[in-house]
């Protein structure tokens, strides 16, 4: 049995992958989905306050409180972030990284560093004196919303959405203990219906750890977990 712990992006929370849970659950696994600090069951809990650095110490307390080891963590999207600092902070719990079309940053890094399109999004909050993200607009197909385009699972899609604060683009990752580099990675990527703007670093050809480097795909839009949840699970599985 394997621990997986699904750690969902910007705006969303952890019902975003109620159609992965109880797939990897089926193959005898152990998983957890939360919700990060101002989505979900704790979006009362939104405010300029929450940044990176909470929703890292989100990940970081629940490893702990549950005694979790060997933990393959799945970071989606922003959640690339709040991954790479938690597994820095308890690199001897994780036994895998898996960056889901996400942010892969470098230590000291920013969201709007990796991402630099946010810097519009926050400027644009920041200038008229606030510090909350609405959600990315639904685009035309095949963009969606977040790759979503199926009327009933936008409509859903929609009913778990939360702003985002703007501190969790403007505080640093940490990547500075050197043990978080053996950690064996994987990068799954979505290729279909990315916005203008948003842009991928390349995976560079060797890890940090000196293998070589594990990059899949799949042929979807960004809500990977929504539109194709049978295939990321089977992904996932050839991890556990």
């Amino acid at each position: 049995m394997s621990t997986y712990l699904l750690v969902h992006g910007a705006w969303h929370s952890g019902q975003c992958w109620e159609r992965v849970v109880p797939l990897l659950a089926a193959a005898g696994h152990r998983v957890l989905a939360p919700s990060l600090t101002g989505y979900g069951d704790t979006a009362h809990l939104l405010s300029p306050d929450v940044g990176l650095d909470t929703h890292v110490d989100d990940i970081v307390r629940l490893i702990n409180e549950e005694d979790l080891g060997e933990v393959i963590l799945v970071g989606h999207s922003y959640a690339g972030l709040v991954i790479s600092s938690a597994a820095n902070q308890v690199p001897e719990r994780i036994r895998h990284l898996v960056y889901l079309d996400a942010m892969v940053p470098e230590d000291g890094e920013r969201g709007v560093d990796v991402q630099p399109v946010t810097k519009a999004l926050i400027d644009r909050v920041v200038e008229s004196g606030g510090w909350r993200i609405p959600p990315l607009p639904e685009l035309p197909p095949p963009a969606g919303l977040f790759g979503v385009t199926d009327p009933a699972d936008v409509a859903w899609l929609r009913s778990m959405l939360s702003d985002q604060p703007v501190d969790c683009l403007r505080q640093p990752v940490r990547l500075d203990n050197p043990a978080v580099a053996t950690i064996p990675r994987t990068h799954i990527h979505c290729t279909v219906g990315v916005p203008e703007g948003i842009t991928r670093r390349p995976v560079p050809p060797t890890q940090p750890n000196g293998s070589p480097a594990q990059v899949w795909e799949l042929p979807t839009g960004h809500d990977c977990m929504i539109t194709m949840p049978a295939e990321l699970a089977g992904l996932l599985l050839k991890l556990g």
